[in-house]
């Protein structure tokens, strides 16, 4: 079975059931309607565009029924769906279409200004506009409706075969494209089915943004499985969001810590019921035990803490309702299908309560970087993903994760990752050298902190060092404060003793 035979098979199964309200337009689609959709978007891509197995598209959108439609349709195809972060600056998104060289882009309205920035710089074969947006393409809806809804032809498919390119953040300045095979995006699915309870009558809203693994595979295709319901919403709005919720009456609910403390402050939390809410769920970052607690308090319900990576998928612990308050700051226990184990620098077990690297084994393990075999080899090692976070386990076998070896910080659920940020101010000509810092936030839960040491003679400021990101950094990962050093602190190898500045800098 592929990733792709989820929406198939549920189509035949209940093909009337409705599957998905896209809430900016008002469309409601049953899961027939839905597979439909897919066919055709498989069939065009094939019939006037060429794509293939191993193909790459990207689409550079806000969220949409396009996404599902491009997810199983390019699966059926044995094609890969390669998503493109409208986080990111032209800059860096030149690079990622350069790397993963799509045969095909899709582009939405409000993206074409970036695109114009990019289009001098990148390579793709086929642009298609999408939602009326002026680029040199035909019309997505238009090609979706003049296709045949049959289904397409299908090339053998194996489970290691890829499904998703999603890029990461990179430690060494670069992104890196994680490549999930369609046995990935199935088992992740099915653990989630399983360890969280998901069933036909769940319904939730998919608010985090779609280019993301948590907004593609943390309920979406799960909730496709198990025969539920999603809502499409294109971007967050607090207010409009918390009445979603209540209105059509969701029953679990994915959100980053940022999210769950701005619902908070928001005119419609106060009398928002949350009666037909099963749990909510917080990841993409640690989320305070503080934030867990005043929501329990405040509205009596049941918030979990999650974790995964996109490498390993998004879905890779779960815990009892009971245990929600009782373990809070826990991840809880390892999913069903699922080895996992905590090691020291040598790779061997630590003992329980001790701190060590998490490690992961299954099938819903990733398998490599695209075009990175380096990274690949660093990460997977027989058979485990090396995550680079720190995390012990108590007596009762619960997961608490402690920090992380990568050196990076998670602001507002978004990955930065420190060598990227300090090449850029390596760029500019009075710095000498830069270490970036995480310093805890209410807001985003961690913010940057640079440090700068300038070149004998230069001068600079903060406001001019900020100024020079702009453009080359999207705005999440520009640090929020730049503090200067005489000399950056230096381990006898030569690594920045960021314990050091931390301690001086953030109180």
């Amino acid at each position: 079975m592929n990733s792709a035979d989820i929406l198939t098979k549920r189509a035949l199964l209940t093909p009337n059931r409705e599957a998905l309200v896209e809430l900016a337009s008002g469309i409601h689609y049953t899961y027939a309607e839905l597979n439909q959709r897919a066919n055709r978007a498989a069939n065009f891509l094939r019939e006037k565009y060429g794509v293939e197995k191993g193909d790459r598209v990207s689409i550079f959108a806000h969220n949409s029924v396009a996404y599902v439609d491009l997810l199983f349709g390019l699966g059926k195809l044995g094609a890969i769906l390669a998503p493109l972060n409208w986080r990111l600056t032209s800059r860096e998104l030149s690079y990622i279409v350069n790397d993963c060289q799509p045969k095909v882009l899709i582009v939405g309205p409000e993206f074409v200004p970036v695109y114009n920035e990019m289009k001098d710089v990148i390579h793709v074969e086929h642009l298609i506009s999408l939602e009326g947006a002026e680029v040199s393409g035909e019309a997505y809806e238009q090609l979706l409706g003049q296709a045949s809804a049959e289904e397409p032809k299908r090339p053998v498919i194996e489970g290691d075969d890829p499904v998703c390119i999603l890029y990461t953040s990179g430690t060494t300045g670069r992104p890196k494209g994680a490549v999930l095979p369609h046995r990935q995006v199935v088992w992740n699915s099915i653990n989630t089915v399983m360890s969280w309870g998901l069933n036909e009558d769940d319904i939730s809203p998919i608010l985090t943004p779609m280019f993301h693994s948590g907004g593609l595979f943390v309920f979406l295709v799960p909730l496709f499985h198990a025969g539920g319901k999603l809502l499409v919403v294109r971007t967050f709005d607090p207010d409009a969001s918390l009445k979603w919720i209540v209105d059509e009456k969701c029953t679990v609910i994915l959100g980053v810590p940022t999210l769950f403390q701005v619902w908070m402050n928001s005119t419609q939390f106060a009398n928002a019921d949350f009666s037909h809410v099963r749990f909510f769920i917080s990841g993409g970052a640690p989320c305070p035990p503080s934030l867990i607690q005043a929501w329990s308090e405040k509205k009596g319900v049941v918030m979990r803490q999650g974790y995964g990576l996109t490498e390993v998928g998004v879905n890779c612990f779960s815990m009892t309702d009971e245990d929600a308050l009782r373990k809070v700051g826990s991840v809880g226990k390892p999913i069903f299908h699922s080895e996992m184990r905590l090691v020291d620098e040598n790779s061997k077990d630590v003992s329980i309560g001790s701190t060590g690297e998490l490690i992961i084994k299954g099938d819903h393990v990733c398998v490599g970087y695209w075009n990175n075999e380096e990274a690949t080899k660093q990460s997977l090692k027989n058979g485990w993903f090396h995550t680079g976070d720190m995390a012990r386990m108590d007596e009762e076998g619960y997961f608490y994760i402690a920090g992380r070896f990568k050196d990076m910080i998670i602001s507002g659920g978004e990955n930065v990752y420190a060598a990227e940020v300090e090449s850029i101010f390596r760029e500019h000509p009075a710095v000498a050298d830069a270490a970036l810092i995480g310093q805890p936030d209410d807001k985003w839960g961690e913010v940057g902190v640079m440090i700068v040491a300038c070149k004998p003679g230069q001068i600079t400021t903060a406001d001019e060092l900020i100024q020079f990101c702009q453009g080359r950094l999207a705005k999440y990962k520009i640090p929020k404060r730049v503090e200067f050093i005489e000399a950056l602190p230096y381990s006898p190898y030569g690594k920045v003793i960021k314990a050091e500045l931390k301690a001086k800098f953030v109180s």
